[in-house]
Formats: C-alpha cells, sequence, structure tokens
C-alpha cells in the first residue's frame, strides 16, 4: 500500500455496483467484519482505514485536518480503484465524511448511510482537548475506556480495543482536530441524494437525536433505531444494521425481485427462496439483480415480447421445467392460450418437431392446470 492512498479491503465481484464503507475513529475496516461479507453478494464493497489507523498511512493527514480532507482521500481512493460512482456508509467520522461526500460531491455518491454519527459533534472543546491529550500521552488511557464509549456494558470486540490501543497517536489527535471542526448542519438541506440514518438507541457519543436531526434536515432520508446498540452498532448489532444497509443499498436486487414477483408469481419464489442455503445465496441474488433487476427491466422490449422469446429460447434447449414456469409467467404477462401455441408452432419450424411436441405437452398441461385451478 503506498502512502498517498488510504489502506483498504476490496471483497465481492468487480461487476457488482460499488459500495464504500468508512470506520469510526479509534478502529480499522475489522469494524466491518460481521456486515462486509454479506454485503459483499450484491456489491463491490471497499472498506477503508483513517488515516494513522489499520494499514493506512500516519502521514496522510496532519494537525488541523478536516473532514473534508478526509472526503478528498476517500475520492482519491475511488479514483485510483477506478471507481467513479459508489454508494457510501459510514459510522461516527467515518458517517461524517458520508455527509462531506454527498454535499461536495453528490455526483459520485448516489446514496448514502450514515451510521451513528452526527453533523455536528458537540462543539469543539472536547475534541481539542482530547487531542492535546493524544499528543502528550498517547492512546493507551482512551484504549483503556473504549469500551465504556463504544459498547453497551458486558460487550467487546477485542480486536477493535487492539486498533485503538495500536492508532498512531499523531494521526488519531488530528482525527479529533477534524471532528472539533466539523458543523454541516447549514448544509443538510443540499443533501439530494437517497439517504439513510442508523442510530444507536443505547449510544451515548451520538444518541438518536443526532441522526433524527439529520433525517429532518435532508430531503426524504429515512431513520432507523436499533435497540441494543451503542456507538459501534455494526460491530454490536450486525443483523440488524446488515438488514438495513440492504434495504436502502439493495438497487437492482430489490428492483428485480419485484419483477420476479410480477412475472413468475409469489408462490413461485417464495418456493424458491425457502429452499435458498448460503451455497446457493449467490446464485439467486444474482438472478434477481441481472436477470431481473437489469434485462426484464429494461423497456426495450415488452414482458409479452420477453415471454415469446423465452418460451422460445427454453423450447430450443430443452428446458421443460423452466418451460412450465413460463408458460404460467407468459399468461401473466398478457399472452393468450392460442398466442402461445403460436410460439411453439414457429418453434417446431426453426427448433424441430421433438422439441415443439415435448414443449405442446408440458405447455397443454400447465394450462389445464390454470384452467382448473389447481396449480
Amino acid at each position: 500500500m503506498t502512502d498517498t492512498v488510504l489502506n483498504h479491503l476490496v471483497e465481492g465481484p468487480s461487476s457488482a455496483p460499488p459500495l464504500l464503507l468508512g470506520p469510526s475513529l479509534g478502529t480499522s475496516y475489522a469494524l466491518w467484519d460481521k456486515v462486509a461479507p454479506e454485503l459483499s453478494i450484491t456489491h463491490r464493497v471497499v472498506r477503508w482505514d483513517l488515516p494513522g489507523h489499520g494499514g493506512s498511512a500516519a502521514g496522510l493527514i496532519g494537525p488541523g485536518a478536516t473532514v473534508g480532507e478526509l472526503a478528498d482521500l476517500v475520492i482519491g481512493l475511488a479514483d485510483t480503484l477506478g471507481i467513479e460512482r459508489f454508494a457510501y456508509a459510514g459510522v461516527s467520522l467515518g458517517g461524517a465524511v458520508g455527509l462531506e461526500l454527498a454535499v461536495r460531491h453528490p455526483e459520485r455518491v448516489p446514496s448514502l448511510a450514515v451510521i451513528c454519527s452526527s453533523a455536528h459533534f458537540n462543539g469543539s472543546k472536547a475534541w481539542e482537548e482530547r487531542a492535546a491529550l493524544v499528543r502528550s500521552e498517547g492512546l493507551s488511557g482512551l484504549a483503556e475506556n473504549a469500551n465504556a464509549r463504544w459498547f453497551t456494558p458486558g460487550f467487546t470486540v477485542p480486536e477493535l480495543v487492539r486498533d485503538h490501543r495500536d492508532a498512531d497517536p499523531g494521526a488519531y489527535a488530528a482525527c479529533c482536530d477534524a471532528l472539533a471542526a466539523f458543523d454541516l448542519r447549514e448544509h443538510l438541506a443540499q443533501i439530494r441524494v437517497p439517504t439513510l440514518l442508523v442510530a444507536g438507541r443505547e449510544d451515548p457519543a451520538t444518541p438518536p437525536a443526532h441522526l433524527r436531526e439529520i433525517a429532518d434536515a435532508v430531503p426524504g432520508a429515512g431513520l432507523v433505531e436499533i435497540p441494543g446498540a451503542s456507538h459501534l452498532a455494526p460491530a454490536e448489532r450486525p443483523e440488524a444494521v446488515l438488514t438495513a444497509l440492504r434495504a436502502h443499498f439493495g438497487g437492482d436486487a430489490l428492483s428485480g425481485m419485484r419483477v420476479r414477483r410480477e412475472v413468475l408469481g409469489d408462490a413461485h419464489v417464495d418456493r424458491a427462496q425457502a429452499r435458498q442455503t448460503a451455497f446457493t445465496a449467490q446464485f439467486q441474488d444474482f438472478i434477481s439483480r441481472y436477470a431481473w433487476g437489469e434485462i426484464w427491466t429494461d423497456p426495450t422490449l415488452t414482458r409479452r415480447e420477453r415471454s415469446m422469446i423465452t418460451l422460445t429460447a427454453l423450447v430450443a434447449h430443452g428446458h421443460y421445467d423452466e418451460l412450465a414456469m413460463h408458460v404460467r409467467a407468459a399468461l401473466r404477462n398478457g399472452l393468450t392460450p392460442e398466442e402461445i401455441g403460436a410460439v411453439l408452432m414457429q418453434t417446431a419450424v426453426y427448433c424441430g418437431v421433438p422439441a415443439a411436441n415435448s414443449a405442446f405437452a408440458t405447455a397443454q398441461r400447465v394450462l389445464a392446470e390454470e384452467a382448473d385451478g389447481t396449480s
């Protein structure tokens, strides 16, 4: 890793939509260990380290740093990776970076999630004092109290506490300088990208009122409060955070699932989802995101036309179980039994009579079941 680019970890398919994940002060990208692998099923996930934290060089920022400078480093990371537009989620200081990006670079950030963060961090004095303390005494004392600031009583993530202790004091103090100077309240109304706010209900550092303030100011923003979560919600309540982020960043997968249900019917999709395992989950998501979220939503062809093409292709390759499913889909898409028969006659000419013979048998069975209401 060079000294000019933030240390980072990339997970997920290179063709998937990019999603950048930002950390909290004192942590590394390990903060996302219980969330990022799941998000990488549907996204190209890039999680990064703050300067002087994890593997990022301390010299990337210095005294008097600003959140704007951190946002510039994130833009530089995206440029290095060839990423033009990216969804973004960040915790605490990482969330402040997301707000800064949405204000200053809206063309780069189509969707934003801000977790356990704020548009201001209770004024500059406490952060100036913390910066001075760290510069004079190091981080060992603060690291000893990390659990109380980060988690509900009795919970801890030793790896994150170790990250806190091992961070570079100068870079940590510079991040404190950035938090001291940060106040974006007057600019929140400028944020026009879809925005989700996630609050830890037990968070003493950035309580839900801070997230509610952002949600009230950003047009159309949503707010989720997670019970039993303190300041580092992705580590303490990963399932709840994952659910919220999936719903917000779902994109083509969610759109595709809607279309898939409209074309194939709820009963079929519910059966497919019930059969899903950890082994097949990525394939099922691929189908929803690519086939249904991109191809079937393309307005160039109507759904009727797509059904006719699909029936022909399935006959040509002898996929008769799939053909039965798509005969039902063709009826939902407006084809009559007579039109389905005409499509199968066309396949007899170009795909062969034996293939069409099996296809007619399959279609006749399905049409009879549909007429009798037994499907």
